[in-house]
Parts: structure tokens; C-alpha cells; sequence
């Protein structure tokens, strides 16, 4: 049957068995569109995508992230289009995303901006949160901005996208928002030799890593931005590098933000900061 060869598949190639089963009830249920009953059961829904679904198996083993194999990720309840062009969303960016959701409340319709947007998940689910809030999302990716559209589109969420580089934008032209939101890249270079290699070997660069001689080199960049690009009591909201929380925090404070708050992760690590203009 079917969902024992991928499985094999999978435990062969040097995964612990409990995470392969759940593989290979995932790929059923995505290419399939089979049940946990129907996948262990033998289901003839499988018949035809053999070739397929081993051929998937086998690029997990050779270390493609799950997510890019099946091209789409679940966050905040959405299902995301992803490739090797957009990071993965994670599960820490859903929180970032219900903090400043729960956290905002302007005094009319009010605007958004989302710095670095990737695949478009903290715009897109901002703006289905958040409706009549006008949402605005940078990158300084093309290929990144084609993704982000393609999931606002998908996800029926009003998302404008621009594509600038905010390390050379300077905030002089353009309307004010009530709320910037940002996970940019935070990742000093010298640890990536901790890291995984799927996430090195697959996931952009351009969108992970900072130089180790300036960790907080875009939440400056953002943070100075926001105080050109924000409405009086405009909120400013990071996803952070948990190495960092507390001289993030020092930072604002230092550029005059007030009520400045670090906030852990469901894991425990130092990983949101929200910052008040005023």
C-alpha cells in the first residue's frame, strides 16, 4: 500500500519513524486528499500517484523542507504558495502577527506596513484580521513580491505590494501608518553553523543573515524609519534574533519609542519586542 512505501521511504532514508508516519499521512492527505483512515486502510485514492508521492518522499530524504516539496504552508490559519524564493513561515511569526493584531486600534480605518512580507503571511493575515485596515507590504524581492501577490490573491486579502530596499529607503515620501510590522533578517553569520542544513541549503539568504558586525542593522534601519513613517502613538512591531532581545529594547528606548515590551516565544526564547511612537 501506498502510504507504507512512503513511509519506508522516508524511515530508509534516516527519519525517526514517528516523524515519517506523519510525513506520509501528510503528503496523502495534501496530494491525495485521503483521511488518516483512508491512508492506513490502503484507500484507493492513491492509485496513480505512486511515482509522485515517492518522488516527493525521496526529496525530503535528500533535505528539501516539507513545505517546499508540497509548495504551500499553513499560517495563521491561511494556506501560503511557498518556494525556495520566500522563507517558511513559522510558528513564532504567528504570534508576532495575533500580538499586533490584538494591539491595534486607530482612530479611523488606519494603515499597516509590513517590512520584508516574503511570502506575504503577516500582511495577508493582518489583513483578514483587520478588515477595512488599508495594508501595505515591502520587499525588496521580485520573486518574493510575485509569491506574496499570488497568496494575497488566493487568500482574497487587499495587500498593496511594494518592492523596495529599506536599507536605502528614506521614509520622506509616502503616507503615515499606525502600525509598522517587520521580521527581517536576523540571523548573524556566524550561526548558521548551528543551523540546519535544509534551512542553509534551501531557504534565501538574502532573507536570513545579517553581518556579524551589526546584528540589529534593520531594526535600526526600520526603527528610524518609523519615527519619519509613523502616526503620533504609532505602533512598531519586530520579530526578533533571541540573542539580542534586550539591547533590541535599548535600542528603542535610545531612539525615543516609549513602552517599549519583550515578549517570549512559545518556546520560551526572547523572540517579539513592540515599541510605541511618542
Amino acid at each position: 500500500m501506498i502510504y507504507r512505501t512512503i513511509r519506508t521511504t522516508l524511515s530508509q532514508g534516516g527519519m525517526e519513524e514517528g516523524e515519517a508516519r506523519a510525513i506520509a499521512l501528510l503528503l496523502l492527505e495534501k496530494v491525495c486528499g485521503m483521511s488518516t483512515a483512508e491512508a492506513l486502510s490502503g484507500s484507493e485514492k492513491g492509485d496513480g500517484h505512486e511515482a509522485e508521492l515517492k518522488e516527493m518522499a525521496e526529496r525530503i530524504v535528500r533535505g528539501e523542507p516539507v513545505q517546499y516539496v508540497l509548495g504551500e504552508a499553513d499560517f495563521c490559519g491561511l494556506r501560503l504558495s511557498v518556494e525556495p524564493g520566500v522563507l517558511i513561515p513559522r510558528c513564532e511569526t504567528e504570534e508576532l502577527v495575533e500580538w499586533a493584531a490584538e494591539s491595534f486600534e486607530p482612530a479611523g480605518a488606519g494603515r499597516v506596513l509590513d517590512i520584508g512580507t516574503g511570502s506575504g503571511c503577516i500582511a495577508i493575515a493582518l489583513a483578514r484580521r483587520l478588515p477595512g485596515v488599508q495594508v501595505e507590504a515591502w520587499d525588496v524581492s521580485e520573486k518574493a513580491l510575485q509569491i506574496a501577490r499570488h497568496n494575497a490573491l488566493t487568500n482574497e486579502a487587499a495587500v498593496a505590494f511594494r518592492q523596495v530596499d529599506v536599507l536605502k529607503e528614506d521614509g520622506s515620501d509616502g503616507p503615515l501608518f499606525d502600525m509598522i510590522v517587520s521580521n527581517p533578517p536576523y540571523i548573524c553569520e556566524e550561526e548558521a553553523k548551528e543551523m540546519e542544513a535544509n534551512v542553509l541549503e534551501h531557504e534565501p539568504g538574502l532573507a536570513l543573515f545579517v553581518p556579524d558586525s551589526d546584528p540589529l542593522l534593520f531594526y535600526h534601519r526600520i526603527a528610524a524609519l518609523g519615527l519619519r513613517m509613523l502616526t503620533e502613538e504609532g505602533l512598531l512591531f519586530f520579530e526578533i534574533n533571541r540573542r539580542f532581545g534586550q539591547e533590541t529594547v535599548l535600542m528603542l528606548q535610545g531612539m525615543g519609542y516609549r513602552e517599549v515590551e519583550l515578549r517570549k516565544d512559545l518556546y520560551g526564547n526572547d523572540r517579539m519586542v513592540k515599541a510605541i511612537k511618542g
